[in-house]
């Protein structure tokens, strides 16, 4: 073994230690909503307890003792503060975690293994808020999570519109010439279909973007590497192979934030869903409405719901405080079944 392959390993290990550092502060973010207050002595105690026992022959008993004295510090440090803790699926370095980032760089963001335990979590107030991707301009929408849309009491109250590119990552000091497999999310491969065939390389799927870099990092499968972005190569020290390697340039993701309140600010767009009968016609007469109106329609889209079923959402521009929009949404609700307003928000649109 050389020295290079030790001192690589070793970075390997930093990256795990810093990574379990922060799911240890998340873990006790988690705990204070469940707590009465910050200050636990008999757990403290109770932690400590075990650091002292502990079996490692190299960790020194007074080492591992002030580093937990500094771990419980932070620890209660950040329970102590008023942070916004926004639930995301899939593992940090996600793309979801960065949409998060550029909506507001202060919130703290938590990882949930579905888009049911987002919801749930932010239902159960865990979360303050949560984030999903609903569409994409070369996926199309994200079915799973307008399903859970249909049937949720929570609302929209913001959204970000952003480009993603997709990055080729591989551990430090592969030979890319032997690289012929590669892991990522289905819908990610299937966004970066041409370059993957015309490399030669086969397509794995794997749960999740970030999940994939974090397996290739840890486990580090010989002639693979991983497409996710670069806060994932960054997360888990992975080298950007080639970057944008999408096979469309106009790549973006519209998410939504999810709150149990609606927003106290005005919004300037809304979304709806709805039902209609299955009669000809009576689509276009609830559009219609929108179009006498002068109300901008941003988007369209239908998704089973149950056997023969259809429901329908709409994104328009406006406000729920305009008098119009009022009138105009009055009258779909008495045209249409299940009707249900999910939010009126503002949207933040973020250029390359």
């Amino acid at each position: 073994m050389k020295l290079d392959e030790i001192r690589h390993r070793i970075d390997l290990i930093d990256s795990k230690i810093l990574k379990l550092l922060n799911d240890r502060l998340e873990q006790g973010l988690i705990a204070k909503r469940f707590k009465d207050r910050v200050e636990d002595p008999r757990r403290e105690e109770e932690i400590m307890e075990k650091v002292k026992n502990n079996p490692n022959a190299l960790v020194e008993k007074d080492f591992s003792e002030e580093l937990y004295k500094i771990i419980l510090f932070q620890s209660k440090k950040m329970q102590g503060r008023d942070l916004i803790i926004t639930g995301f699926q899939g593992e940090h370095g996600a793309y979801s975690e960065e949409a998060v980032r550029l909506y507001n760089k202060d919130y703290v963001t938590l990882p949930c293994a579905t888009f049911n335990e987002v919801f749930e979590g932010v239902n159960s107030g865990m979360y303050d808020y949560g984030i999903v991707p609903v569409e994409n301009t070369l996926g199309g929408i994200v079915g799973p999570v307008n399903e859970l849309l249909l049937n949720t009491d929570l609302q929209i109250i913001g959204a970000i519109d952003m480009p993603v590119h997709h990055c080729l990552l591989m551990v430090p000091g592969t030979d890319h010439r032997e690289i012929r497999e590669v892991y990522s999310h289905s819908q990610a491969l299937a966004q970066c279909r041409r370059f993957l065939s015309r490399n030669n390389l086969t397509p794995v799927p794997y749960f999740d973007t970030a999940g994939a870099a974090m397996m290739l990092a840890e486990k580090q499968p010989r002639g693979a590497a991983c497409i996710a972005g670069k806060l994932a190569a960054e997360l888990y020290n992975l080298e950007v192979l080639k970057e944008n390697v999408e096979d469309l340039s106009k790549n973006r993701t519209r998410f939504l934030l999810l709150a149990k309140e609606s927003p106290v600010e005005d919004g300037s767009k809304c979304t709806i869903t709805f039902t209609t009968e299955h009669k000809a016609g009576t689509l276009f007469g609830v559009l219609e409405l929108f179009a006498r109106a002068g109300i901008n329609l941003t988007r369209i889209e239908s998704i089973p719901n149950e056997p023969g079923d259809y429901s329908f959402f709409l994104d328009f521009d406006g406000s729920v405080k305009d008098p119009v929009v009022i009138t105009t949404l009055e009258q779909a609700e008495k045209q249409t079944a299940g009707f249900k307003l999910l939010g009126c928000y503002n949207e933040k649109v973020v250029e390359d």
